[in-house]
């Protein structure tokens, strides 16, 4: 069985060595750059992230620097990525970690939980534990040999974690795994079969149509130093700038709205 288990996880790291996107954030063992890739990431697809990160980079190229930026010059650094909680956490991680330092235990520092952690742990620091992302939880239910812990490559858990998340994002999809292309399918259980069908889920709403949407143009709209925008219905502007205002991302100056 370990025998077994080591070819599987031989197959995969040299299919990864061959076949791994060239992405920025992979050049680097800056913890700092590592996390902000992994909170640019969160919910945003590679292709949008990519030229974000390196913008964010050559503006704030170190945790000091972005520390020193206001919550408004971050936010309007944003507009577009979406979920802007996420730029006031790792502007907060920042803060820490210009302070204090990088903490041992990784989840002490704002918006940072397991997967974060753990991929900041091993991509920069070394550490051997697996970074459980969906695509990396996918690939070891598939497989049918154990947890994503179990599977880890010992001493290499850097580039094993990034090898198992690669085939899950690119091979070994969702909806529609490509197992003829997979280097693994032959120790997987799940080789060939086909996905379950999810039930029919309601009509998705359009984005437009979602708060969040709004709230990214109220945003968008502030950060270019505009008014509010003029082209969505008032009542969907008051229920999203109330709500940003509660989420401490807009503040009002002498009667009008700034980012904050």
């Amino acid at each position: 069985m370990s025998d077994d288990l080591d070819a599987l996880r031989g197959a995969l790291l040299r299919w990864y060595g061959r076949e791994r996107r060239d992405l920025p954030w992979r050049r680097t063992t800056d913890p700092y750059a590592i996390l902000v890739s992994e909170v640019m990431l969160q919910q945003t697809q590679v292709a949008r992230v990519v030229p974000r990160y390196m913008e964010w980079l050559e503006r704030w190229p170190d945790a000091a620097s972005l520390a020193a930026a206001s919550r408004g010059e971050v936010l309007a650094a944003w507009v577009g990525l979406g979920y802007n909680r996420r730029a006031l956490a790792l502007h907060g991680a920042a803060r820490a970690v210009a302070r204090d330092g990088w903490p041992a235990d990784l989840r002490t520092l704002p918006g940072v939980g397991p997967y974060t952690a753990a991929a900041v742990a091993s991509f920069a620091f070394g550490a051997q534990v697996a970074a459980v992302d969906t695509n990396a939880m996918r690939v070891a239910e598939r497989l049918g040999r154990g947890t994503p812990e179990a599977l880890l490559a010992p001493g290499r858990a850097a580039e094993w974690n990034q090898a198992a998340m690669e085939l899950g994002a690119t091979v070994c999809t969702a909806r529609t795994p490509r197992c003829d292309a997979c280097p693994v399918a032959a120790w997987c259980a799940s080789a060939g079969r086909p996905v379950a069908k999810a039930r029919a889920a309601r009509r998705a709403e359009r984005f437009e149509d979602t708060n969040r949407w709004v709230r990214g143009r109220v945003v968008a709209a502030l950060a270019a130093g505009e008014g509010l925008p003029a082209d969505i219905a008032p009542d969907r502007l008051d229920r999203a700038v109330a709500g940003l205002l509660q989420d401490g991302l807009v503040r009002r100056v002498e009667g009008r709205l700034a980012l904050d």
